[in-house]
């Protein structure tokens, strides 16, 4: 049953009857008798505490990020905060770095499934960021069964039986530090009501997971310290608060130590940079540090600027690090994060590589290692890898040129990047837009949507690891080149992108990939579907904040209570 936002169903209502449930709580998720010490009655009302004690708080905060984007849709720009300045020119530090967690220099990033999760911890790299966010397709069965897998890394006992391959996992020895990142602030939980209302997905994911492993994490990986987190998609210092009262009030209900959680903020939108200073100044008991989100990001500069007709962005494969504003911000970040003793973690290598063809092989990996370069000789303390097979090559970089140092906290303060003005964090980046961008674009967004309505938040398309991010820049930036019916003015036709134009580039975006994919999976897949949300969503007159929100609404599905168990 789909249930959207439609509210729900006497049926619904009796599937609390086969989980232990708190007063005010509902499970309306699919009963599984391997849930059911996730979703014990204590776990559940840990979580429903949370949501009672915060939802007011950020119900403003969204409502702050509305009344943001009807300043920016009216002409403004976003800047930093005149009211905020004695924090930025402030001479405080964040508390000391964990020793548990002080050599960051490759971090591997994917979705809480079993396989992966063992993979990830054996593969080599420092830290594992286990995704609830935007590598993870937000089903009940992948929320719940990710809960089952990370108490059972953090215990140690994780395995898992590869039965095409005859191959069973395990952990080894020596394993990565595990980081978990919840969903965003705007992503609702409606498997889980409380008080009648869905609960907020980031408190179900970080209340559960912290309910449960504390006491083991400190104990076996935080060296008196964790659990630790990357927190996503944050537009304002007041976000920041509120993780920061979340943290306190999470440490004080289990009788931990004030400071043990652990965060790292993702500054992956364009607002968010300008309040950096003032988000680790509400987290410094419990920061470790900033990241560069750059997909992200880039997604946030076309939405934030999405009434700006002259801030239109080029091609997306032509948004690098070296483009002034994105140069910008990871140097800020960087002097940013030193000067408040705390990580500033690089960006992203989606790369995968490549079996059958080892030049093209070579020249991605080359492409990885320039990154790498780059990212070590501004500062960077670490950085991030999608793929097990990419981490030597980027430790490697690393290593050489950090030397034994664990970071560059102390000796890469990049005092330069103080002269950074606003116009450097919003300069328009510079290329051109082809006709192949928007056919990109299309056929990304499609797979990727048709890839997450059937279960999967982390897909390999064409070389690369895509995540929602990637979807979410080709949808805004298909929906702002329609919306100002912009010139294509890369390929020298004087083609102007509309309505008309952009319906035929789909339909026949569709035809490639029912031939990449091949019938039958095209046929099982849901493409149609995929194709619809996308094409409506590029099509709308207004913008969407996130594909995903819309989208939701078609994996939400509410079990009736099954016979055997009445």
């Amino acid at each position: 049953m789909d249930l959207g936002n439609h509210g729900h169903s006497t049926q619904e209502k009796q599937t609390n009857s086969n989980y232990d449930v708190p007063e005010g709580v509902e499970v309306l998720g699919r009963y599984d008798a391997e849930f059911t010490k996730t979703l014990s009655k204590d776990a559940l009302k840990f979580v429903a505490d949370l949501q009672r004690e915060f939802r007011s708080h950020i119900k403003y905060a969204l409502e702050c990020r509305k009344e943001a984007k009807r300043r920016y849709n009216e002409g403004a720009l976003p800047g930093f905060d005149p009211a905020t300045r004695s924090i930025r020119e402030g001479e405080w530090i964040c508390a000391p770095v964990p020793p548990a967690v002080s050599d960051r220099k490759v971090e591997i990033t994917g979705p809480v499934e079993r396989k992966m999760i063992i993979n990830a911890l054996n593969s080599g790299a420092k830290v594992f960021m286990a995704d609830f966010e935007d590598a993870l397709s937000p089903s009940w069965e992948n929320l719940m069964r990710g809960q089952v897998n990370l108490k059972d890394a953090v215990a140690g006992t994780i395995t898992f039986h590869d039965k095409g391959r005859n191959k069973v996992y395990k952990l080894n020895d020596e394993i990565a530090k595990l980081f978990v990142r919840p969903r965003g602030w705007h992503l609702p939980e409606a498997h889980i009501l409380i008080d009648g209302e869905p609960a907020t997905g980031c408190l179900v994911d970080f209340g559960l997971y912290f309910y449960h492993n504390h006491s083991t994490f400190r104990r076996t990986q935080g060296g008196g310290f964790g659990p630790f987190f990357y927190l996503p998609k944050m537009e304002h210092s007041r976000e920041a608060k509120i993780w920061n009262k979340v943290f306190e009030k999470a440490e004080k209900m289990v009788g931990i130590e004030r400071g043990s959680i652990r965060a790292t903020v993702l500054i992956e939108t364009l607002p968010a940079v300008f309040q950096m200073d003032e988000i680790l100044y509400e987290l410094r008991d419990h920061s470790v540090g900033l990241n560069c989100g750059r997909w992200d990001y880039i997604f946030s500069y076309v939405k934030t600027f999405q009434a700006h007709p002259d801030r239109l962005l080029p091609d997306r494969v032509q948004v690098g690090m070296t483009q002034h504003f994105m140069k910008s911000y990871s140097e800020l970040l960087i002097r940013t994060c030193h000067r408040r003793g705390v990580h500033a973690m690089g960006g992203m290598a989606a790369q995968i590589p490549i079996k059958d063809d080892p030049v093209a092989n070579e020249a991605a990996l080359e492409l990885v290692r320039k990154d790498k370069l780059r990212e070590v000789k501004a500062g960077h303390d670490g950085t991030w890898a999608a793929h097990p097979g990419l981490i030597p090559s980027c430790m490697e970089i690393f290593t050489k040129n950090m030397g034994n140092a664990p970071n560059q906290i102390a000796t890469m303060k990049r005092d330069d990047a103080a002269k950074l003005t606003e116009e450097d964090l919003l300069q328009i980046p510079r290329g051109v837009r082809t006709m192949e961008g928007l056919r990109l674009n299309t056929r990304v967004g499609i797979q990727y949507v048709a890839a997450w309505l059937t279960g999967s938040g982390s897909v390999p398309l064409y070389n690369l690891m895509e995540d929602a991010a990637t979807a979410e820049i080709s949808r805004v930036q298909n929906w702002q080149w329609l919306k100002y019916g912009v010139e294509l003015d890369g390929d020298g036709l004087g083609v102007k992108v509309g309505k008309e134009l952009f319906g035929r580039v789909v339909e026949e975006e569709m035809v490639r990939i029912e031939n990449e994919v091949g019938k039958d999976k095209f046929k099982k897949g849901k493409y149609k579907d995929a194709c619809k949300i996308f094409t409506r969503q590029c099509s709308s007159p207004t913008l969407d904040d996130f594909l995903t929100l819309d989208a939701y609404n078609y994996i939400v599905i509410v079990h009736p209570v099954e016979v055997s168990k009445l």
